[in-house]
């Protein structure tokens, strides 16, 4: 075939574009997604605030829960305060071999300012049968409170309840039994179960 030859000169050539109608299609999609994602986390925020469940938008804010407190701003505290020692009246029973070993024990604790009651041998279901340390014998509600107290000044007492409807507690001297605790260890010990528990520091934020 005749006719002229064409050749392409120079250092351009045409580029192939995405056509207009499709970048747009693009845009408007991407901008749909972000409007229903913004939409859809208002909504969960909305049900929050008005169900109730402020704790929820809180957590996903990244927010620290603030303790509640009614006194004051100072937070309650609900243990129950053990008796005083005086408060406290106490049977001292030898179970062992050993004579005045009773009477021994009932001065020292008087000392410490507990309250004596009887003093002497031990019933004939403890008497040489007590092989460590003692016992404590007492009311039911004795275990949450005089127990605790006596049982910083007889290391190792084992502790055991019956029927009686009084508040006096009976010390069975055993076996083991050397001597009471001493009296600056029993106040130390006696001070931590007294003592109120440590305050957290407060949250920040709060």
């Amino acid at each position: 075939m005749g006719g002229k030859k064409y050749r392409i000169t120079g250092d351009r050539y045409p580029r192939m574009r995405r056509p207009r109608r499709e970048r747009r299609i693009v845009v408007a999609v991407v901008a749909s997604a972000c409007v229903l994602g913004v939409g859809a986390w208002g909504a969960v925020q909305l049900i929050d605030v008005f169900t109730g469940n402020g704790d929820t938008a809180q957590a996903a804010q990244g927010k620290p829960k603030c303790p509640s407190r009614e006194d004051g701003g100072k937070p309650q505290h609900t243990a129950k305060p053990l008796p005083k020692p005086k408060t406290i009246k106490i049977n001292v029973f030898n179970a062992t071999t050993r004579s005045g070993l009773a009477k021994d024990t009932a001065d020292a604790l008087k000392k410490r300012g507990f309250t004596i009651g009887e003093v002497g041998n031990a019933p004939a279901a403890y008497d040489k049968k007590v092989k460590g340390t003692g016992v404590l014998l007492g009311a039911p509600a004795a275990a949450d409170g005089s127990f605790k107290v006596l049982g910083t000044q007889v290391a190792g007492a084992q502790q055991k309840t019956d029927t009686r409807k009084g508040g006096d507690v009976d010390l069975i001297i055993g076996d083991k039994f050397k001597d009471l605790a001493k009296e600056k260890d029993a106040k130390a010990a006696l001070a931590a179960l007294t003592a109120p528990p440590k305050e957290k520091p407060d949250t920040p934020g709060c």
